[in-house]
């Protein structure tokens, strides 16, 4: 006959006052229903431990899903308040030129981009007088911007577009054009009787600025630039 050993007295008391605790812990649980089947023999089919294994499956997949839903939503949280960072620096500057100044500095500091441009497409005789607003503002002909957002797709311009950067990037983002890498293209109203502008904020980062993002906080940045834009030009 087999000799049978004794669990140790106070583990075993530990056991009966607190058995959730054997319960809780999935590794001991393990032990125990492997041991159980070792006992049984190989002949024997548990289908209440296949089903409870398959259970466990299904449970570890929920914890998966549900820590990928709390990350998402800790980075869409951080991207609001980034973003809303972002607007209200965008609004502190009591001058035009500072608010053009403003965009390449902590604006572009707050959402971690490495070049803003602000795309205004002017008949010829203004661009002269544009040109000496800075840097941030590129001026373009006519339609530019229509067909850089489409590059060349038959399809209605979006109001935001996200994207690797295209080869005739260089086109706005002029010097820094070798070191971007994504782009995002936000389509701005300017007001009646003038022709459309394009906000450009280009990442270094291939990652920065994606297709399968949202929009809705880029394009709420959008409205609010647009707005401001009306006022100074007003």
């Amino acid at each position: 006959m087999a000799e049978t050993v004794m669990i140790n007295d106070d583990l075993r008391d530990r056991i009966l006052a607190e058995p959730g605790l054997v319960l809780d812990d999935q590794d001991l649980m393990r032990a125990l229903v492997a041991a159980n089947e070792g006992a049984r023999g190989s002949n024997v089919v548990d289908l209440r431990g296949i089903a409870m294994e398959r259970l466990e499956a299904r449970l570890d997949r929920l914890e998966d899903t549900h820590r990928s839903v709390i990350a998402a939503a800790y980075e869409n949280l951080a991207g609001t308040n980034q973003v809303h960072r972002a607007i209200l620096r965008m609004l502190d500057p009591l001058t035009f030129d500072e608010f053009l100044t403003n965009l390449t500095g902590d604006v572009a500091q707050i959402l971690r981009l490495d070049a803003v441009r602000l795309v205004l497409e002017s008949p010829k005789g203004s661009e002269a007088v544009l040109r000496r607003l800075g840097d941030v503002v590129h001026v373009v002909e006519r339609g530019f911007i229509e067909t850089y957002i489409l590059a060349g797709r038959r399809m209605p311009a979006r109001a935001v577009t996200l994207r690797r950067t295209q080869p005739e990037n260089g086109a706005i983002f002029g010097d820094a054009s070798g070191r971007i890498q994504s782009e995002a293209l936000m389509r701005i109203d300017l007001g009646a009787g003038r022709l459309p502008g394009m906000l450009a904020f280009g990442s270094e980062d291939d990652q920065h600025f994606k297709p399968s993002q949202g929009t809705d906080l880029l394009a709420f940045l959008a409205g609010v630039f647009e707005r401001t834009m009306r006022r100074w030009l007003a």
